[in-house]
Parts: structure tokens; sequence; C-alpha cells
């Protein structure tokens, strides 16, 4: 065993398992930090020195975190605040964007709102429901549910409060939102006893910094153009980029190529604004890390 094994303490990361799972395992793969899964496929190698992983359910992941015997770990922000718990948040992947949200059938409405007598209010998010309608000073009953929330209402409960991502389900049984009580994401957490070791929170530190590259790889695209020299001040102020693209000039200097890496979402509108003022040659490419 080498010196810095000895000294180095293990940092203990917590993936998620489910849903969750796929995403965030090619996420760290973009990254460079694949995943080796074998025999014990609850404790995977990663290729990432100074980390030890395990699989556990997301739940599970926030609470070992909050503990300390996890020390960093891909959780839910609705779970996390469902169990209360003080994590210190790194990343917000943007995977599963969902909004917790309170729905009830139409016919129980009073001009799109829950009328104000004792409701039956079903969900798997006790601490958030009770929130909730306290804050509210509804009276209430909450019914625990383990999935399929939607199918309460209206036999077995007046109200919902679950997790949706397009609402379809919730209108598939005739259900209509009445309020929205946050929004969630699949995100990075720390332990906060964690990111008090200064050789653990460098590890964390260098995590993170690998997840956010991809992350900012894939919101942006490399766009590469040919413009004569006349064109090039009109190029420049409609080119958006991170600093200052790169400019160099093409030979026999009939003009010059430009590169700069530019948000994917612009795309749509930024190409054949580029066209009408002089770009030709137009391409792009994908982007695997950027690191500012």
């Amino acid at each position: 065993m080498s010196a810095k094994s000895r000294c180095a303490p293990s940092v203990r990361l917590a993936l998620p398992k489910g849903r969750m799972q796929e995403a965030v395992f090619a996420l760290l793969a973009d990254a460079g930090a694949r995943l080796q899964t074998g025999v014990r496929s609850y404790r995977p190698r990663i290729a990432l020195d100074g980390f030890e992983v395990k699989i556990l359910k997301p739940q599970n992941i926030i609470e070992m975190l909050a503990a300390g015997s996890r020390d960093v770990g891909f959780a839910g922000a609705d779970w996390v605040e469902e169990l209360g718990v003080d994590l210190i948040e790194l990343v917000d992947t943007g995977f599963d964007p969902v909004r917790l949200v309170a729905a009830a059938p139409r016919d129980l409405l009073i001009e799109g709102r829950l009328p104000r007598g004792h409701l039956v209010v079903a969900s798997e998010y006790r601490n958030l429901t009770h929130r909730w309608l306290e804050a509210r000073a509804q009276p209430f009953t909450y019914v625990p549910s383990f999935g399929a929330t939607e199918v309460f209402p209206p036999e077995d409960a007046d109200c919902i409060i679950d997790n949706t991502a397009t609402g379809s389900t919730l209108r598939a049984n005739d259900l209509c939102i009445v309020d929205e009580i946050l929004c969630s994401s699949t995100r990075l957490y720390a332990s906060p006893q964690a990111m008090e070791d200064p050789a653990r929170r460098a590890a964390i530190d260098t995590l993170t910094l690998l997840i956010e590259s991809v992350l900012e790889g894939r919101r942006r695209v490399m766009i590469e153009l040919n413009v004569g020299e006349d064109q090039l001040e009109a190029i420049m102020r409609i080119l958006p980029c991170m600093r200052q693209p790169t400019i160099a000039r093409l030979h026999g200097d009939v003009g010059f190529a430009v590169k700069a890496a530019v948000p994917r979402s612009d795309l749509p509108n930024l190409i054949p604004l580029l066209k009408a003022e002089g770009g030709t040659d137009l391409l792009t490419s994908s982007l695997s890390q950027i690191v500012p």
C-alpha cells in the first residue's frame, strides 16, 4: 500500500438504484469515471482514484448522507425536502425533472380551488403533505400511498400530492392540478461531515468539476464557419460564446475561420442569422466536456 493510499480516505460515493441509474451511469462514463459491475453489482468499481461506490435506493442515499455513512451521492430534490435533512447540493443534473403538485377531481373544486372543509389526502410524501396542508390551515386526514397515487380519488381520497413530469397521468385519471409545491430533479449532494474533511472535499470537488464539465458540454455545441473580412464584425455581434471566439486567417488571406462554443438551444435561430450575415461553410460538432 502506498503512502498516498494510507493517508487519503476513500470517498464513499452512493449511486441511485432504479429509474435514475441509467442517466447517472452515463454521466459518469462521459466524465471518464466509467463503472465496472460484476457479481457484486451493488458495489461496482469506478475508474476514479480515491472513490468506492455503493448502489442504494435514492431515499436511503439521502438518509446515509445525513448520517455521514456516505460522503456524496445522487438523489432527487423532492426526497431531500421530504426527509428534511441538511445536505450540501453540489450539482443539479437536470435529469428526471418533475413537479410535486396537489391534484384533485374537477368536481370537487370550487372555482378551481380545494374546498375549505375536511379532506382525505393520499401521498407518498408524508412530511411535505403535512407542511403544505398545515400552512393552508386545511383540516385533513393523511393516507399513505405506495405508488399509483393517482388512482385514489375519488373513492379513497379527495386529493393527492404526487410528482408529475408532464401531467398526462393526472389528466388520464381526471385530476386537475390545484397547486405546485416544488420542482425536483436528480442532484448531486454531499454530506456536511465529508465537506469538512480537506482530503475528502478535494476529491468531491474533482468529481463535481468532472460532472459539471460533461453537463456544460451537453448544453453547448462547437460551431465553425468561414467569413470574409467585411462581414467579420457583423458575425461577432451575433455569435454567442463563452468568452471570445477563436479567429484565424484563412490561407491566401481571403477571410477568417471562426470557431466558438455556443448554446445548443440557440442553433435553430443562430444558423440562419450567421448565413444571412455572410457566414459560409458552417459546421457544428458535439462537445464531450467543457471546463471553463
